[in-house]
């Protein structure tokens, strides 16, 4: 019993960390192939690096990796044991696979002609990466160490703080690149915040059922040995035929959802059924308590 617990710690523990890689990857093509040589300024250290990059010998690249290992420094000198080691690795990752893109595919112009296309995917790839960060608890580092230690050390507003280091960086393209470039900077920073929300809920958007029926048993036992959730049921009387019925109350994934609705079309079909979308379900088998 023992090994199977360390085994799946084990296999949790390895999952997580893939999804951390892949996420940040996911980050780094976005910001290399389509943010910098546009130089679009808004999200962060990659942000503040576009502009530094437009008046300076420095290439974003560079600019990003060092800001990057220095708030790390800072991390483990203000938080100590607090500070996260996910974001360290996530760190990392996004430091190597910078330079690698830097020495295997240099980038003297953008990808294509169309900045609004180059805008769309500069804003849709780093905001994945960053709402799969966010869904398991993690970051992918540099502002984000700023405001953990603002938050252990003030009482400012965080959200408030980053987004005043957001606007900066995007009224400084307005000055190092033209109106042009800060107008797409300041179309990005409000589409990126919109786009991680949406991500976020939709990765964690689940299925609400509410089932009135005769007999729950058969609905319950389909959860139960085939997909592999719970119920709970309660006896309930209508109110115009004062008839007894049975209610079952259950939570599940959208596909789960799809193979349920199927089942009680066939074995129930006289059954009501209410069928409601969540983003936040908090308990065993969904999210815990943090």
């Amino acid at each position: 019993m023992e090994n199977q617990i360390e085994k799946k710690t084990w296999q949790t523990t390895a999952k997580e960390y893939g999804v951390i890689t892949g996420s940040i990857l996911v980050m780094v093509v976005g910001i290399y192939f389509f943010k910098f040589p546009n130089n679009f300024s808004f999200g962060g250290i990659s942000g503040f690096a576009s502009v530094v990059s437009g008046v300076t010998n420095w290439s974003a690249t560079e600019f990003t990796n060092i800001v990057n290992m220095l708030l790390l420094l800072l991390g483990f000198f203000f938080l100590g044991k607090d500070f996260g080691f996910k974001t360290v690795y996530a760190t990392l990752v996004m430091t190597v696979a910078l330079e690698l893109m830097e020495s295997f595919c240099p980038m003297e112009h953008p990808l294509t002609n169309d900045p609004l296309l180059e805008l769309v995917f500069a804003i849709f790839l780093p905001a994945v990466g960053s709402a799969v960060l966010f869904n398991i608890g993690a970051s992918s580092g540099g502002t984000d160490i700023i405001a953990m230690i603002l938050k252990k050390y003030t009482s400012f507003h965080i959200g408030t703080m980053l987004l005043f280091v957001d606007m900066a960086a995007v009224i400084l393209a307005f000055f190092v690149f033209g109106p042009e470039t800060g107008l797409f900077s300041s179309l990005g920073l409000l589409a990126k915040s919109l786009m991680i929300d949406q991500v976020i809920e939709n990765m964690n958007r689940c299925k609400c059922f509410t089932i009135i029926c005769d007999n729950s048993d058969p609905i319950c036992d389909f959860i139960i040995r085939e997909l592999h959730r719970s119920a709970t049921v309660y006896e309930a009387k209508g109110a115009f035929s004062h008839h007894q019925k049975q209610v079952i109350l259950t939570t599940m994934k959208s596909a789960q959802a799809v193979k349920l609705r199927n089942y009680i079309k066939k074995t129930e079909p006289g059954a009501f059924i209410q069928i409601t979308n969540s983003s936040e379900i908090i308990g065993k088998g969904f999210l815990t308590w943090s």
